[in-house]
This record gives C-alpha cells, sequence and structure tokens, in this order.
C-alpha cells in the first residue's frame, strides 16, 4: 500500500495574534512544522503545540526561520553564516527542550518561508543551516525541496534529508514555487487541491502553472495552517488520499 506523509505549519501564533485552527490541523496532519518563535510562535504556543502533537501522535519538526516576527519570516535577510547558524540552533533546542517536557522530541527539521526559498539556491546559507542542524543531532533529518543546496549538501554530509512537496502551492517548469508575489501561488479549492495531491502521490507528477508535468519523488506534503480555508483543504486531501488506498504516516 503507497504512503505519504501529510505535514502542515502550525504553532505559527504569537500571544495575543492567532494563526489558523490548529487543534483542528493537528488531528488531520501526521508531521507539524512548530514554529520556534522567530517568524511565529512564543513560549507557551510552544508548549501548546508540542501537547497537542504528543496526544494525537503527530511528528514534531522544528520550524526555524529568520528573526522576522514583523515580516513573519517570509522577508529575506543578509545574515552573517556564523549568526544564522547560532540562530537556527537556537530554535531547535528551544523546541525541542519544549517537546521533552510533554513527552515528545523534535524528529526533524523545517526551514520557513524566506530561509526555506533562500537555501534553495544559496549555498552558504545552506551550509550554515546545516552546520546548526548537525551540530545539534547529525542523525536529525532535514525536511526540504527536492534539488536544493539545502538537501544536497545534507545528504553529502551524511545529514537524512526527506523531500516534500506543496499541496497548495503553484509550481513553475523547474521544479520551484511560484513566488508568492504572483496571484496564482497559492491554490484555494479544496477539490483542486486534493486532486493535485492525488496525481503527486500516484503518478509522481505536479502539474506547473504552464501546463509543464514535472516529476516528483517526495515522501511528504506539506497542507498550510495559515491560508482561508485550511481546515477543509487538509480534510479533502486526507479523504481523498484515503480513499485511494494511501496510508498517510509521518516520514520519520
Amino acid at each position: 500500500m503507497p504512503r505519504i506523509d501529510l505535514n502542515a505549519d502550525l504553532g505559527e501564533g504569537f500571544g495575543a495574534w492567532t494563526m489558523g485552527d490548529d487543534a483542528a490541523m493537528f488531528a488531520l496532519v501526521s508531521s507539524a512544522n512548530i514554529a520556534c518563535g522567530f517568524h511565529g510562535g512564543d513560549p507557551a504556543t510552544m508548549l501548546a503545540s508540542c501537547r497537542l502533537a504528543v496526544e494525537h501522535g503527530v511528528a514534531i519538526g522544528a520550524h526555524v526561520a529568520y528573526r522576522d516576527l514583523a515580516g513573519f519570516g517570509r522577508r529575506y535577510i543578509d545574515v552573517a553564516a556564523d549568526d544564522l547558524t547560532a540562530d537556527v540552533l537556537y530554535q531547535l533546542a528551544a523546541l525541542d527542550g519544549i517537546a521533552r517536557s510533554v513527552g515528545g522530541a523534535v524528529a526533524y527539521v523545517k526551514p520557513h518561508g524566506a530561509l526555506y526559498n533562500r537555501i534553495v539556491h544559496d549555498g552558504a546559507q545552506a551550509e550554515a543551516v546545516l552546520a546548526a542542524v548537525r551540530s545539534y543531532n547529525p542523525d536529525l533529518p532535514i525536511l526540504g525541496l527536492p534539488d536544493s543546496q539545502i538537501l544536497q549538501r545534507a545528504e553529502a554530509a551524511g545529514q537524512p534529508v526527506a523531500r516534500e512537496a506543496f499541496a497548495d502551492r503553484n509550481y513553475e517548469p523547474d521544479g520551484t514555487l511560484t513566488p508568492r508575489k504572483e496571484p496564482d501561488a497559492v491554490l484555494s479549492d479544496p477539490e483542486t487541491v486534493a486532486g493535485r495531491v492525488l496525481c503527486m502521490v500516484s503518478d509522481g507528477v505536479v502539474i506547473a502553472r504552464d501546463g509543464t508535468r514535472v516529476p516528483l519523488d517526495v515522501a511528504s506534503l506539506c497542507v498550510h495552517g495559515d491560508t482561508p480555508g485550511a481546515v477543509a483543504m487538509a480534510s479533502a486531501v486526507r479523504e481523498q488520499l484515503l480513499g485511494a488506498g494511501v496510508k498517510i504516516r509521518s516520514f520519520v
């Protein structure tokens, strides 16, 4: 029976500001990328999120980011390599400590937003992120975009990796994500997204926005928890996969 991991970015509220319906999303996914306080999240939110993850048997991922609360981690920031390594290490260790206090542990690392996109192409920034993860735990998988610098360099160093695709994002013909500044970058119709996901899993391809069939070989699919209608979309994706006989299970 084929299987796939469903992951979502969760725990991204901050203080009195909430984002998405985390309680509902934790019941739908198999892995949760939990914000570590730099783009979203705070200690109380991190603790609540880890508790929900343990309660639902969901794998905990450290969703590390640039230090950019005001821009939600989606602004490109020039950070010196040593500083970026320290920032990632700080976030990873903080979330793992909180997770362990409630019977869990960080099981993988997934960079967020601008950092995620930057280390697709920027080898120096990728090395800085990799250095942090390797220094913390050389057996901790890094989740990222296929053929990205971060995954290539991690594999070369012997760090475990996992490749992901995005259920609710459009793709370019070269396999990169359509920039968010484009009006069709994020998909919003649950049935359309569910159909695309089934194609990704069953046929190993995603249809780029120009109609190109882009090959995919991924272990995880991301459904964003902060998009409008995220719960309905995740539900539709889950139902489509289960209906087709696909087992939903974390990649770790």
